[in-house]
């Protein structure tokens, strides 16, 4: 089957704004802020380090992938968008005008599931470079 790139929908923003509201809650009664990308990888960071998630607890990890994926879009302009493939329908984050996506649902989830540590903020200065040198050879095709 193959990819289909569509708009969220009205579901797929229900869903991800549950991803959302789950972090955010995790930590609304120590004030935490989510307003920038520092905030956010922050409260990521601090859910990590509290070891209160574990590796079984998918939907969860994918929730930190969503603020993640939040952290991508505000620091490069990207947008979410949905992927129906023979996996499913996920949502992903789309440069605008390509066709270069990224998935972050699955960015903290897949390596915590393999028993790797997660430093957020290293994770999300490589997934930056990645994406700005996809960007950048896109324009010169």
């Amino acid at each position: 089957m193959d990819q289909k790139i569509a708009p969220l929908s009205a579901e797929d923003i229900l869903r991800v704004e549950k991803h959302r509201q789950w972090v955010q809650s995790f930590f609304d009664a120590r004030g935490a802020s989510y307003g920038t990308v520092q905030d956010k990888l922050d409260l990521i960071g601090a859910i990590l380090n509290s070891n209160s998630i574990g590796a079984e607890e998918t939907w969860k990890l994918q929730s930190l992938g969503i603020v993640f994926g939040d952290a991508l879009a505000q620091e490069l302009g990207l947008i979410w968008v949905a992927i129906d493939d023979e996996y499913g329908r996920d949502p992903a984050l789309s440069v605008r005008g390509t066709s270069i996506l990224s998935f972050p649902l699955t960015s903290i989830s897949k390596r915590i599931e393999r028993g790797e540590a997660v430093d957020v903020f290293r994770l999300f200065e490589a997934a930056c470079h990645t994406i700005e040198d996809l960007k950048h050879r896109n324009k010169s095709h």
